[in-house]
């Protein structure tokens, strides 16, 4: 197989498992740092004439993370590799996709022309924020879904009377996608922002039936987990029997963890997109791994088929 895979020092774990499941080596490079912080990178193996895949989240430390990506596409591109491909499990600055104030900036469309710039001569993206920024690239984007892992899980539970629920009306598309597949009915939650107070949600109502039901709340990450606790206890106070969630990428800043310990939720399933140092630390979280589907998709792309088999 005429695949190599590199990783930098965003998520090595998940860079071995894919390589696991392609029954090859992880690349040897040296992705070391300088004293003074920079990023030494060297590409310890030849990879010219190579079908070359980066697997790099650009997760915290995000501006770190995101610069030692662009070092080794450009390190790539100046070695010959015959096509490079930057595999971005987690795309940080993905919420700022829009201007929605006067004056900031559309962070992800910068991040996507960096990316470009760099090297990268096709990205492969998993659960996106928001869908749109595949447009932002003005190469080829492979733009998976972490559902068919995460759906999985709960169809082996054998749940029954479930209600799948959007934590706000940007998920709804994501929440109907499980929905269907779990044969279940779906949910919304109306809720509003704290302008004054940066991070906090103010749920105002659940649109949809809950009661005496098992409900899962289905978003795309975790970041403090102040919108997924609002949620679970407005469905809680609307009669739920009890309540899951789910994401695909599990940040747990700040006082996630602790927030999710006194949360009504007995159950959070995440991947390891991102490492999972922090979502670990709950015995309420479960992590499933999507390693598995990244190298089906590398595969793929290497063997130029389809990967809309992998899709939801």
């Amino acid at each position: 197989m005429n695949i190599k895979v590199f990783s930098g020092n965003a998520n090595r774990a998940l860079a071995e498992e894919i390589c696991q499941h392609l029954e090859i080596e992880l690349g040897k490079a040296n992705v070391s740092r300088f004293y003074d912080g920079e990023f030494n990178f060297q590409i310890l193996e030849n990879v010219r004439g190579q079908d070359c895949f980066i697997v790099q989240p650009t997760c915290p430390p995000v501006d770190s993370n995101l610069m030692e990506l662009l070092i080794m596409l450009d390190a790539f591109r100046r070695s010959s590799a015959k096509r490079i491909t930057a595999v971005i499990p987690y795309y940080g600055y993905a919420r700022k996709d829009r201007k929605d104030k006067p004056r900031v900036p559309i962070s992800s469309k910068l991040v996507a022309n960096l990316i470009t710039e760099a090297g990268a001569e096709r990205v492969l993206l998993l659960d996106l924020h928001a869908s749109q920024i595949q447009g932002f690239f003005d190469i080829p984007a492979d733009h998976l879904f972490a559902a068919p892992v995460l759906v999985g899980y709960f169809q082996n539970l054998g749940l029954q009377n479930l209600t799948v629920v959007a934590p706000d009306p940007g998920g709804v598309e994501r929440a109907r996608a499980y929905a269907k597949r779990l044969d279940a009915e779906l949910a919304i939650i109306d809720k509003r922002r704290d302008a004054d107070r940066l991070g906090e949600v103010e749920v105002l109502h659940v649109i949809g039936d809950v009661e005496g039901r098992t409900a899962i709340i289905v978003d795309d990450m975790i970041d403090t987990a102040g919108t997924l606790v609002k949620a679970a206890e407005a469905i809680k106070r609307n009669g739920a029997e009890s309540v899951l969630a789910s994401a695909t990428h599990a940040l747990f800043s700040g006082p996630a963890v602790d927030r999710v310990e006194a949360s009504p939720i007995k159950e959070v399933i995440v991947t390891n997109s991102i490492p999972t140092e922090n979502s670990c630390r709950s015995s309420r979280v479960k992590c499933l791994s999507v390693a598995g589907l990244l190298a089906e998709a590398i595969k793929s792309i290497h063997d130029e088929t389809s990967v809309s088999k992998l899709f939801i």
